[in-house]
């Protein structure tokens, strides 16, 4: 029997029980979801949806790869993505493959690419550029005797389409690099005077102003560059647009765009000293005024100043590098009446100061001398000059190369110096340490055109033209004609 204490002591400890219950569950934590079950809960699972334990994020975006859809971070999924590892949000694919140009290691763009392997692209030497296409100076100049001279491009503001254009003794070729494997030899406008080794091109507005030297009163050709558009039934012979007869011959022309004055130097009036062409209308070329005080020009290098020097913001300055002279001369050559000269100064072991060109900032001008290499015995040398002060500019270092060869002609884009070494062929040099007082220059890539040595002679590379957007680079030999070429995929 049991009796009412055993009642009351049985119902006290079951209250108490449920007393203590659920004082235990109101002091416990919630638990937190887990909607993937891989033991990361989901405030803090990088894929909440889909199990990943790992929790791996190769594109570090917060989202974990196994529900990523944009695994380069791109913002183009990856369904949709020619190169899904790699980041490239231009979807670039010149070849058409499918696959993304970034992520291409195929050369399906020149399948008859001779890429330069083993220190050689075909026959030539070479040290990270590819030989896509060449044409031979006969087919150029129409003739077994021509040879090659200047280059310079034109790319077509309408079709996007690049176009060589190459001095030769006789003519100037025109040639459609569009295609760079299959550059179409177009026609040639032949000389307006007689023959020689110098002729030279410039560009402004889509005509070709065209000079030449010791060949008589050949004045300055004008050509229509947009007359290259047409579609034409073989190689062609044009005729110029225009001839400004206000000179004879001329070595060089340069041209600042900016202003649209040409300025042609070396010839046979002026003392050789810069003759000021205005070609605002290309074809009704204008004379401006010359400059003859500081004597025979035989190249220059003419911009609208943006450099370290204010005293000379906006001003039209010139640098010429005055050959025979072995002179660099500076002028102010903003007001064409009125030419005053900033400054003039030479450097030891000068042979003949040939040309040079400002780096981007303008800080920095960088001279060949053309004949130092054969008077003094060493290896190409191209010197380096601190423009900071247009009045007092001071060498900063000198570069030597690693061949005897002659530096000709070279231009700055960007951090790189494209020369043209004659017999040494093309060469680049890295010139991102431009102001260091010693190796301010390291050699980088070059192509050798010329393979059977690399003496003192003016055979080879005359030239070189770098500024295609294609990233396409033109280069004339004297001997061998065009030669079109890339940098190496890295």
């Amino acid at each position: 029997m049991i009796n009412s204490t055993s009642i009351h002591k049985y119902v006290f400890l079951l209250a108490l029980g449920l007393v203590l219950a659920c004082t235990n569950n109101d002091d416990a934590p919630a638990q937190e979801p887990d909607t993937d079950l891989d033991g990361i809960v989901d405030a803090v699972d990088n894929c909440p949806d889909m199990a990943n334990p790992d929790q791996e994020d190769a594109d570090d975006d917060g989202i974990g790869d196994a529900c990523d859809n944009d695994m380069d971070n791109d913002g183009v999924i990856d369904s949709e993505d020619n190169c899904p590892d790699t980041a490239n949000p231009d979807q670039a694919d010149i070849d058409e493959d499918g696959l993304g140009d970034v992520c291409d290691d195929s050369d399906d763009r020149f399948p008859g690419l001779f890429k330069c392997e083993n220190g050689m692209a075909g026959d030539y030497p070479c040290d990270g550029i590819d030989l896509i296409s060449k044409i031979d100076t006969q087919t150029l100049g129409g003739s077994s005797s021509a040879e090659g001279s200047d280059i310079w491009g034109w790319t077509d503001p309408t079709t996007g389409s690049e176009y060589a254009l190459v001095a030769l003794t006789n003519s100037t070729a025109f040639v459609d690099v569009t295609d760079p494997q299959e550059p179409v030899f177009i026609g040639r406008l032949n000389t307006s005077a007689g023959t020689n080794f110098w002729r030279d091109i410039k560009v402004y507005n889509n005509h070709a102003f065209i000079v030449a030297d010791g060949v008589g009163a050949h004045g300055m050709q004008v050509f229509d560059l947009t007359r290259l558009r047409s579609s034409f039934n073989g190689p062609q012979t044009f005729a110029a647009d225009a001839i400004y007869s206000g000179i004879g011959s001329c070595h060089n022309i340069v041209i600042n765009e900016s202003e649209a004055v040409a300025y042609l130097v070396g010839c046979d009036s002026a003392s050789g000293g810069p003759i000021f062409v205005d070609i605002s209308n290309p074809t009704n070329p204008m004379f401006l005024g010359s400059y003859s005080s500081d004597g025979y020009s035989h190249d220059a290098q003419v911009v609208t100043y943006s450099g370290p020097d204010t005293d000379y913001t906006g001003r039209e300055i010139y640098v010429g590098s005055h050959g025979p002279s072995d002179r660099v001369v500076i002028l102010d050559v903003t007001d064409k009446s009125n030419v005053t000269q900033i400054s003039s100064f030479s450097y030891p072991q000068n042979g003949y100061a040939h040309q040079g060109w400002f780096t981007e900032d303008q800080q920095y001008f960088i001279l060949g001398d053309e004949l130092d290499e054969r008077n003094f015995g060493f290896n190409t040398k191209t010197l380096v000059f601190d423009f900071s002060d247009l009045d007092d500019p001071k060498l900063s270092s000198s570069y030597f190369g690693p061949t005897p060869a002659i530096d000709h002609n070279g231009y700055v884009l960007g951090d790189e110096y494209y020369l043209a070494n004659y017999t040494a062929g093309l060469r680049i040099l890295d010139i991102s340490n431009i102001g260091a007082s010693t190796s301010a220059m390291t050699e980088v890539r070059f192509f050798d055109t010329f393979q059977s040595n690399n003496s003192t002679n003016f055979d080879g590379v005359w030239s070189v033209y770098p500024y295609f957007e294609s990233g396409n680079i033109i280069v004339s030999d004297t001997v061998e004609g065009l030669f079109v070429l890339r940098k190496s995929e890295e």
